[in-house]
């Protein structure tokens, strides 16, 4: 039985920002990213434990031709994308999206 995948928020903006910044270089190819990024989510899908857990449990799954990871967690029910995060891009910004946010 396969978990539900399901992205944050901000790895949603992730997505979108990479895709809009590969068209901005190259027609199209945001598009192929977009599809590097499916290709990744389905191999998170099929075998989630195949990947390695570093700190907090978060997992990696690197995408081919794109410098990026899909970083993960695997709950109770559902698999959560916390990030789609670029290689060079300071992993502390990601990590700050795992602390719970005080209150206003």
């Amino acid at each position: 039985m396969t978990l539900p995948l399901v992205l944050a928020l901000a790895a949603e903006d992730d997505l979108h920002d990479a895709a809009d910044w590969y068209d901005a270089q190259q027609p199209g190819l945001g598009d192929s990213f977009l599809r590097s990024v499916d290709v990744g989510l389905a191999r998170i899908r099929r075998f989630p434990q195949s990947f390695p857990s570093g700190e907090q449990g978060i997992r990696s799954a690197l995408l081919r031709r794109f410098p990026y990871a899909v970083l993960f967690r695997i709950r109770e029910a559902r698999i959560e994308v916390i990030a789609i995060w670029h290689g060079r891009r300071d992993p502390e910004d990601w990590q700050e999206r795992l602390s719970p946010r005080p209150r206003a």
